[in-house]
């Protein structure tokens, strides 16, 4: 059911962060959160909502303030992107002895520049504080993308209301006291259907969910409903955080939690699944393009030259496999790994290169691939020190499982010493091991 910043925190908390580390949130701005346990279609989940304080609430002048008007694409998360229910409407809690206000569109409307300084002025962890104006930054490239602007000129108007940094910050918080190591999901229900903003009628999801979907790591996919099920708010927590899989992973699942969207639907529970677990020893998955082509006339020359030209427009990998074409002919099979937005560049000068008239796009979507890291070591050889770089492959947990020396530096050091090759390979990969 896609993904707001409330139920980001809802589900978290679910899943066992601790709710005090939301301390410094709440010490800088005028609010509270409110988590309460509520019935989604059967699932107990947690409803989260940031609540003005009492101080807050007579300085806006008003308990009961009117949220209808969002601004261009800001679609904010309580009330467009899972909104309340109709037992909730009011937008007004009791709370202890009083009736605490929605921070919802409430507090001042924020530049991009004024929501960093806010920020950095919260007493947070530093590695909290990097992720949050990272965040922020994903938000105001969005934002000044849709409407024209650039980064500096960018306002926030919803977003960077107290409620949404409240969001943002708090996710970033949970996250750091829940310590994990990597986030994954799987691809984003945006919903469907259209949504009333001011400047005008939008389809979902909405223009900054659009271009923050984007530059993010995971895909978004239509329905099930049509309503408007994610938010810039939680797009841009997770094109941060999180990568992209399309089924859930090998997992050790030791927590689980569910977060809650303000509608109460008849026919699904409107939650957000959060999963905490061990899944130690994987890959990283990353998606690619494998493209290929068939040549009988390029010279040797030129097909060799490829492993350097190719490269440099984004190819990852480049593979020449000889073969046997029609009526006999030696070939040869020109395969090519890279990123899917370089695929057209890459094929380009690929067709430049060989002057084939086509090249095909095989259905790979995507590999596994390991961590990998350079250490360069100083071999001494009869007194003499020469340094070798040498690869180190991982897997996300950290567990190395191969090592292997570049050649053109075991070849340099060979040709230096009249050492083999297979020699310096060896005492350069051993020192790396021990």
């Amino acid at each position: 059911m896609g993904a707001a910043g409330d139920m980001l925190l809802g589900a978290l908390l679910a899943a066992g962060a601790d709710r005090e580390a939301l301390s410094p949130v709440e010490d800088a701005l005028d609010i509270e959160y409110a988590a309460s346990e509520v019935d989604r279609c059967g699932i107990a989940a947690t409803r989260v909502d940031v609540l003005l304080t009492d101080a807050a609430s007579d300085a806006d002048g008003s308990h009961d303030h009117a949220h209808d008007d969002h601004s261009g694409s800001h679609s904010h998360d309580h009330d467009e992107g899972h909104g309340h229910t109709k037992d909730d409407d009011a937008h007004s809690h009791a709370h202890g002895d009083h009736d605490h206000t929605h921070a919802e569109g409430h507090g001042p409307s924020r530049t991009y520049a004024e929501v960093v300084e806010l920020v950095e002025g919260m007493d947070l962890p530093k590695a909290v504080s990097a992720d949050a104006l990272a965040i922020f930054e994903i938000l105001g490239e969005a934002e000044a993308s849709v409407h024209g602007t650039d980064l500096d000129g960018t306002h926030f108007h919803e977003v960077g209301a107290d409620d949404a940094i409240a969001d943002i910050v708090g996710a970033c918080l949970l996250l750091d006291d829940l310590d994990v190591d990597r986030v994954v999901t799987t691809p984003l229900s945006t919903g469907g259907g259209t949504v009333e903003m001011s400047h005008g009628t939008y389809p979902v999801p909405t223009p900054a969910v659009v271009e923050i979907a984007e530059q993010a790591d995971w895909s978004l996919q239509g329905g099930p409903i049509d309503r408007e099920l994610v938010t810039p708010t939680g797009a841009a927590i997770l094109a941060h955080i999180a990568e992209g899989t399309e089924s859930l992973p090998s997992l050790d699942v030791e927590a689980s939690g569910y977060g809650a969207g303000g509608w109460d639907l008849d026919d699904r529970p409107n939650v957000l699944r959060a999963l905490v677990g061990d899944g130690a020893g994987q890959l990283r998955r990353d998606e690619i393009t494998v493209l290929e082509t068939n040549v009988d006339d390029v010279s040797p020359e030129v097909l060799g030259d490829l492993q350097r030209t190719l490269p440099d427009v984004g190819a990852r990998d480049v593979s020449i496999v000889p073969t046997t074409m029609k009526k006999s002919r030696p070939g040869h099979i020109v395969k090519v790994i890279c990123k899917p937005e370089e695929a057209e560049r890459v094929a380009r000068r690929l067709a430049e290169a060989t002057g084939t008239l086509g090249v095909r796009e095989s259905g790979a979507g995507h590999r596994w691939v390991a961590d990998r890291e350079y250490e360069t070591v100083v071999l001494s050889v009869d007194g003499e020190q020469f340094e070798v770089t040498v690869k180190i492959a991982s897997d996300t947990d950290g567990t190395v499982f191969d090592v292997s020396t570049e050649y053109d530096d075991a070849a340099a050091v060979a040709d230096a010493t009249d050492l083999p090759v297979r020699e310096i390979q060896r005492r350069a990969e051993r020192m790396v091991r021990e």
